[in-house]
């Protein structure tokens, strides 16, 4: 499929029990997506996504807790499904994940029980 019928979406989900501030929720998903991309540079996906630069697609959804965070990383990593885990420190804390570059409707059903974060 093309990218006008099936776009290029990086995933990004953030632990949203966690009561810390919003700039700080998301710079965890920053940290995600960055190394997400990172561990994927060479990937043709990600190629094709970080060459479109002003057209980036990302859908940010909240897990609502951290064994929701663990039962979705496991799916993850059970079907191959490339992305990185990031773990806050030094509080050593799971906070959000983040998937490499993927056409849309090969990862969105792992994340279509999600909400939008909020």
């Amino acid at each position: 499929m093309d990218n006008l019928t099936d776009p290029i979406v990086q995933y990004i989900a953030i632990r949203s029990d966690l009561k810390w501030p919003k700039g700080a929720l998301i710079a965890q998903g920053c940290h995600a997506s960055v190394g997400a991309i990172h561990l994927n540079y060479d990937d043709p996906e990600t190629k094709a996504y970080l060459h479109n630069l002003d057209s980036m697609h990302k859908i940010v959804v909240g897990i609502p807790s951290l064994a929701e965070l663990n039962e979705l990383n496991e799916a993850l990593w059970n079907k191959n499904i490339k992305f990185k885990l990031w773990t806050e420190q030094p509080e050593n804390m799971h906070t959000c994940l983040a998937t490499k570059p993927y056409p849309k409707k090969a990862v969105e059903h792992f994340f279509k029980n999600f909400k939008l974060f909020k």
